[in-house]
């Protein structure tokens, strides 16, 4: 495994993180899983309040018993359910400063070493969500925070107001939106970026196409067919995918969603595989156009 810091943080994680809100419900087919990460060197483990109404955090909690100090453990916080199942949303003070009660219980911890909005609007009052954060680091209740936001807007608020660390964001060949501006922008400031979605929910690699983002049917197809073109005994569908978002010097981490131990060797061997050449990254890039932010600019 390779470890990287996050953005200006002594947090060094690894390159393969562990996305916790695939896990299974069951603790008992989960916390394997999560033990099989950690024993690969697997270190990043990122859940929220709200990843199965609490009860991610309960398994992650259970499951680090004894191996706190060998992970890097985040959490967010911001989305509210609602009785119907819906989510509000909160970033308030007062909500922040309650929610990591809660995780902290769950979690069995003292303290969430990356602590991160769970989203954001350009409408939010930053300041105050930014001075929750600045008051859990005072109270040792976190040791850094950041957001997860795929808004370029809201990215640049933060970083011009705020001491965020890291970024979570979206980001693969079928959302190569971050190319545009924010990708660059974090790695000037010196910000982690924490990708999810590297395979884009499985369209990449094993699931039936279907229209994402401004991409039709076809166009999904057509890159999948593009990822399985550079696929085979070397390198995994899933690896290429990886492979693709780690090009870009501003990512420190790739969270990628695991069910099974198979899922969690083959993350983790993403590693270790060839990185795509220039002409297999040229092939990819144009297999289908680049899409670009229509909204929050």
């Amino acid at each position: 495994m390779v470890y990287f810091n996050v953005g200006s943080s002594p947090l060094k994680v690894s390159g393969i993180g562990f996305g916790c809100m695939s896990l299974p419900e069951d603790e008992k087919s989960a916390i394997p899983v999560l033990h099989k990460a950690i024993e690969l060197g697997i270190n990043y483990l990122d859940t929220a309040d709200i990843y199965n109404d609490g009860i991610n955090e309960l398994i992650i909690g259970k499951a680090i018993k004894g191996k706190r100090d060998n992970v890097v453990l985040a959490s967010k916080a911001g989305n509210v359910r609602r009785p119907d199942g819906g989510l509000d949303w909160n970033p308030t003070k007062q909500h922040i400063l309650s929610s990591i009660e809660g995780s902290l219980e769950r979690l069995q911890t003292d303290r969430i070493d990356l602590y991160q909005l769970h989203g954001g609007t350009i409408q939010d009052n930053i300041d105050e969500t930014f001075e929750a954060f600045e008051l859990l680091k005072q109270q040792g209740k976190i040791r850094y925070y950041g957001i997860s936001s795929i808004r370029p807007n809201v990215i640049k608020e933060y970083i011009k107001k705020s001491s965020i660390v890291s970024v979570m964001t979206q980001y693969s060949l079928l959302d190569r939106r971050p190319e545009e501006v924010t990708l660059e922008l974090l790695h000037q400031n010196n910000i982690g970026v924490l990708v999810r979605g590297s395979v884009a929910q499985g369209l990449l690699i094993n699931k039936v196409a279907k229209p994402y983002l401004d991409f039709s049917v076809e166009d999904v197809a057509k890159m999948a067919r593009a990822v399985n073109k550079l696929s085979g005994k070397e390198r995994t569908a899933t690896q290429t995918a990886i492979k693709y978002v780690f090009h870009q010097k501003a990512v420190t981490s790739a969270v990628v969603g695991m069910r099974t131990l198979e899922q969690v060797e083959e993350a983790v061997n993403a590693v270790n595989v060839a990185d795509l050449t220039t002409s297999e990254l040229e092939m990819l890039k144009n297999t289908l156009r680049p899409n670009i932010y229509k909204e929050h600019r």
